[in-house]
């Protein structure tokens, strides 16, 4: 079913290099997991995914049970064959859309690119004084827009969550033995307990509340799941110290085959590199996955910490937004977060890749002005060759983590990308 082989440790930090051996074959760590929400990842298919070296995918429990249904895929022979991907997969719990659509759509937060309250405000105001110097007037619309809340669309109890459709309106509900069932219909090698994923902004009760409910969802995980998948219990407990104590002792307490950290990782990123600190060296040597985060300076930092898998939409997202991930020495910093913006007007007649460095598909044949071209056109093809060169950049990336790991430089490889002294 699922076994974890720890092959070395790195000498000046935690960082270890391990082999997670699934039924559909060998997850080399650290590694980074594509998430493919609705069986695919956005623009690009399984031989894509193949040809890229991406060994793992993530798929998402909440949207494959409504789109298509996971009675259909099971019916299909699981998702392995529904989507054509023979290697190992993740599936989520469900949980995170508590998250999601009740506290985060109310009030405009996301896991991704939003998740640490402290730097979305810090980045608004580096835009606002960009925008400001080019001359250009903010438009007040969007910024009302912004500050306004959504509709909850969920409704939490101490059985389960009850879930309104983004597709049709309609409410469904999910427990523990409802998202145990539907995972084991996917077929995923890897699932996660049912859990309440909390907000960055909820209290210390509310946080204590959510905690004590996904420890009750732990246990009735476990009774449901399905013997031949692997699963994977989660810490949560927010970014207060007590309950990611609390929370790390109970369910390492549990015989789940793997440990995910989840939940609200504090108002910054020092504060998850806190939780994290909290947490790991109360871990056993059961495979650690840390979910939703997957930046290139949170990759550096979490596998530092001793995280062994992350998967979060990052890649796929920013290039379908026109950020194109660089290298350090074609430019990428921390401050750029290594990466460029397709759109701007500078690339227009550059005849450079998109990075020199960059042995991808995308950057051995078409050039910035090109690229520019396509996404400015809103041509389909942009997707696709974005897409492709960001997927690459982060398997590479991550083969040289592993790499660093394994011939003792993983420190000096940090800091030369991180630029620290």
């Amino acid at each position: 079913m699922l076994s974890f082989e720890e092959l070395k440790r790195d000498g000046q930090t935690r960082a270890r290099l391990g082999l997670i051996k699934t039924g559909h074959g060998v997850i080399e760590t650290p590694g980074f997991v594509p998430v493919a929400t609705l069986g695919s990842v956005r623009a690009l298919d399984s031989d894509d995914l193949e040809a890229l070296g991406v060994q793992c995918a993530l798929a998402n429990t909440y949207h494959l049970h409504l789109k298509p249904g996971d009675e259909l895929i099971k019916r299909m022979g699981g998702l392995h064959r529904f989507m054509g991907f023979s290697r190992p997969l993740f599936s989520d719990s469900g949980g995170f859309q508590a998250f999601s659509y009740g506290f985060g759509r109310e009030h405009n937060i996301g896991k991704i690119g939003c998740i640490f309250p402290q730097e979305r405000a810090v980045e608004e105001r580096f835009k606002d004084k960009i925008e400001n110097k080019k001359g250009n007037k903010k438009d007040n619309s969007k910024e009302n827009n912004k500050d306004c809340k959504k509709e909850n669309l969920t409704r939490i109890s101490e059985e389960g969550i009850a879930f309104r459709s983004m597709y049709d309106g309609a409410w469904h509900f999910f427990d523990a033995e409802k998202s145990m069932r539907i995972q084991s219909n996917l077929g995923s090698d890897i699932i996660m307990a049912f859990d309440e994923c909390t907000s960055p902004l909820s209290d210390y009760d509310y946080t204590r509340k959510a905690m004590q409910r996904t420890h009750d969802w732990a246990w009735l995980s476990l009774r449901h799941r399905d013997r031949n998948q692997a699963l994977y219990g989660i810490i949560q407990g927010g970014w207060f110290e007590d309950l990611r104590r609390e929370s790390t002792e109970f369910i390492s307490s549990l015989p789940f085959e793997g440990i995910a950290i989840g939940g609200s990782l504090g108002n910054c990123k020092a504060d998850m590199h806190q939780v994290l600190e909290w947490v790991v060296p109360r871990l056993d040597e059961r495979p650690r996955h840390l979910l939703g985060i997957g930046e290139i300076d949170d990759l550096f930092e979490c596998v530092q910490r001793g995280m062994d898998t992350f998967d979060c939409v990052s890649p796929t997202r920013i290039a379908r937004r026109g950020n194109l991930y660089i290298h350090p020495r074609s430019g990428g910093r921390v401050a750029n977060k290594f990466r460029i913006n397709i759109k701007s007007k500078i690339y227009e007649d550059d005849l450079r890749p998109p990075d020199p460095l960059c042995q991808c598909r995308t950057c051995q044949n078409y050039s910035r002005a090109y690229l520019r071209h396509l996404y400015v056109a809103r041509e389909l093809s942009y997707f696709r060759l974005a897409s492709l060169h960001n997927l690459h950049f982060m398997m590479r990336l991550m083969d040289e983590i592993r790499e660093s790991i394994n011939d003792g430089s993983f420190f000096d490889l940090k800091k030369r990308w991180l630029e620290l002294s």
